[in-house]
């Protein structure tokens, strides 16, 4: 009966005081940290095909086995300033909302568990990514993360993608 009861209480462990694993990106000079599991795959930057009349962040689509996949710069997206593409950009495609979504990127990382008390709310002040898609602020060593809710940001109406 003991062993039972052990094996629930250890089911009940809320998630949010387990780690949770971030792919961690470059925009600029900020790293950024993404839900690993919204994550499908990393590819390099290809040239997407222009969709007429999108917004200038929506750098088009491409053909994924199949699936017609829309490419967001995020860099525009911010309003960072033009992107070089070069060897280091990479398309972080993923699944988000039902829908496979690319987003372009400076340069990938790696890949960061987290507990949760290295987690930190971050501050309401004006910035480059509008707080509501600010999950918090991650630190490992002396490294500052910003964690996004690339879930909501996707599907936010002023991305227009996702109805």
């Amino acid at each position: 009966m003991q062993t039972a009861q052990l094996a629930m209480n250890q089911m009940a462990v809320p998630s949010a005081v387990k780690p949770r694993e971030y792919l961690t990106f470059r925009l600029g000079a900020e790293e950024y940290g993404i839900d690993i599991l919204k994550v499908q795959e990393i590819r390099g930057y290809e040239q997407p095909t222009r969709i007429a009349n999108a917004p200038s962040f929506i750098k088009g689509v491409v053909n994924l086995r199949g699936v017609i996949v829309p490419i967001v710069d995020l860099r525009l997206r911010f309003g960072l300033g033009s992107a070089e593409y070069n060897s280091f950009t990479v398309v972080i495609i993923l699944n988000v909302g039902g829908r496979v979504i690319g987003v372009v990127v400076d340069s990938v990382s790696d890949v960061l568990e987290l507990p949760p008390d290295a987690v930190r709310d971050a501050p309401e002040m004006s910035a480059v990514v509008e707080s509501s898609y600010i999950l918090g602020l991650g630190t490992v060593g002396d490294r500052m993360l910003i964690l996004m809710d690339i879930e909501q940001l996707i599907m936010s109406p002023e991305m227009a993608i996702i109805g």
